[in-house]
C-alpha cells in the first residue's frame, strides 16, 4: 500500500517532502523501528486521545516514549484519555490497524507534539500500513507541525 492516499495528498498539497522506506512487515511503531534499524527516538507514533466532550486529539511522540496523560491534560486544561481501539480503527479506516500516520491534518484532527522530536535530524512516520515509513528531514517535520502545540508530555522508556 505504501502511503495512504489521503496522507500523500495532504503532504503533496502542503509541499512537505518525504521519502519512503520499505521494511519487513511490523505490528507497531516500535517493531517498525527495529525492522528498519532506525533509532526508536526517530520513529514517530500517533496516540489518539479524546476528552469528556469527545473532542479528539492526536498526540505525536517518539516510539521510544510513553505519553504522560496527566501532564498533557494539565498543559491543555482538558481531561484526556485514550480513545477506544475500535473507535480509532473507525477513524482511520484507510489505514491498517495500528499504523496510524501522525498527520492529523489529513484527518481534520487537532494535534500536539512532544518537543523532544525536535532534537532529531530526521524523523520516520508511519505511512498507514505495516511495511513503509515516511522519512522527513527535521525541516519537513517542523513544516508539517506548523501550527501545532509543542509541549513536553512524554517520558523515554526505550533506548
Amino acid at each position: 500500500m505504501s502511503v495512504v492516499p489521503r496522507v500523500s495528498a495532504y503532504l503533496d498539497k502542503a509541499h512537505v517532502h518525504y521519502e519512503l522506506l520499505k521494511h519487513a512487515r511490523s505490528f507497531n511503531s516500535l517493531s517498525s523501528a527495529i525492522a528498519s534499524n532506525i533509532p526508536l527516538t526517530q520513529v514517530v507514533k500517533a496516540v489518539i486521545l479524546e476528552d469528556h466532550e469527545s473532542r479528539k486529539l492526536m498526540a505525536i511522540l517518539p516510539a521510544s516514549h510513553k505519553i504522560n496523560l496527566s501532564t498533557l491534560s494539565d498543559e491543555l486544561n482538558r481531561q484526556l484519555h485514550l480513545m477506544k481501539e475500535e473507535d480509532v480503527f473507525e477513524l482511520f479506516k484507510d489505514c491498517e490497524h495500528g499504523a496510524v500516520p501522525p498527520v492529523a491534518q489529513a484527518y481534520h484532527m487537532d494535534r500536539v507534539y512532544d518537543e523532544c522530536l525536535l532534537k532529531q535530524p530526521e524523523l520516520y512516520l508511519e505511512a498507514g500500513d505495516h511495511a513503509y515509513l515516511m522519512q522527513l528531514k527535521k525541516d519537513g517535520f517542523i513544516q508539517l507541525m506548523d501550527d501545532a502545540k509543542c509541549l513536553h508530555f512524554s517520558n523515554q522508556v526505550f533506548d
